[in-house]
């Protein structure tokens, strides 16, 4: 662990409210040592395919130890609860509602905790001051609560694949108005086997070549690329794929490789 822990948020609160601050604050009264870095308090609200793409796309590239709190559709109930879990040298604290399962394939060897501490009205501040607390100062999680046992599963992020098909959809339309899919590079690879291939999207006529970058056509042009974060991308070069192509998320994006 760090000596000054990092500690990631990523909310549906928005900006135009006090929620975030009210979180950030709390962060720091419980663990001022602490680097409290937003990663984004524009998911959209309840989305949580949306925040588990955002994290899944940002989390890496921060330093291993750090603790990252989502909070998203946190719809309290009686049996609400969250729940910490360390993945890939990380620790992730989250409702249990599924969008730690959109994130990772296989947590069965990761240990997830409940958190359920809750004496007032904040039970998210709550959850997430006392993990900070826990994880920021060193404590193992596995003295953090009760174990979990199963979480709740969600699998929409993965595409549907055949021996020379792969059926995907969009899942996050991003700042730029490129259509992510959700389908990885080594599924690609996987089905594909260095085969010719066809994209399929909407009416438009299919993509038939990957690019490296975005200007390897002409402004303008569409294209199909992996991007940063190893997910399969459709843009326009110096435009807005998504509303020139009417795409939005959830729409069928279906990969055909050459028999």
């Amino acid at each position: 662990m760090p000596v000054r822990p990092i500690i990631s948020l990523t909310t549906d609160f928005g900006l135009q409210d006090y929620y975030a601050g009210a979180l950030k604050g709390a962060l720091l009264r419980v663990c001022p040592e602490a680097q409290v870095v937003d990663i984004s308090h524009a998911i959209r609200p309840f989305n949580i395919v949306q925040a588990a793409l955002v994290v899944q796309n940002a989390y890496a590239l921060f330093p291993e130890g750090s603790i990252h709190l989502i909070g998203v559709h946190c719809a309290y109930a009686p049996n609400f609860r969250f729940v910490a879990a360390k993945a890939e040298g990380h620790y992730f604290v989250a409702p249990d509602n599924g969008v730690l399962t959109l994130m990772f394939e296989r947590l069965g060897e990761t240990r997830a905790l409940p958190v359920t501490h809750f004496v007032s009205g904040l039970p998210v501040i709550e959850a997430f001051t006392l993990a900070a607390r826990h994880l920021g100062s060193g404590q193992p999680l596995n003295t953090l609560g009760m174990p979990a046992g199963p979480l709740v599963e969600r699998i929409h992020l993965r595409p549907v694949t055949t021996r020379s098909r792969i059926r995907g959809m969009v899942v996050h339309i991003d700042h730029f108005d490129n259509a992510q899919v959700n389908i990885r590079r080594e599924t690609f690879e996987r089905v594909g086997q260095g085969r010719s291939f066809a994209v399929f999207f909407k009416r438009h006529d299919p993509i038939t070549m990957l690019s490296r970058y975005y200007t390897d056509v002409p402004i303008g042009e569409p294209l199909c690329l992996f991007n940063s974060a190893g997910f399969l991308e459709i843009a326009v070069n110096m435009g807005r794929a998504a509303t020139l192509f009417g795409l939005q998320e959830e729409d069928v994006v279906e990969v055909v490789f050459e028999d």
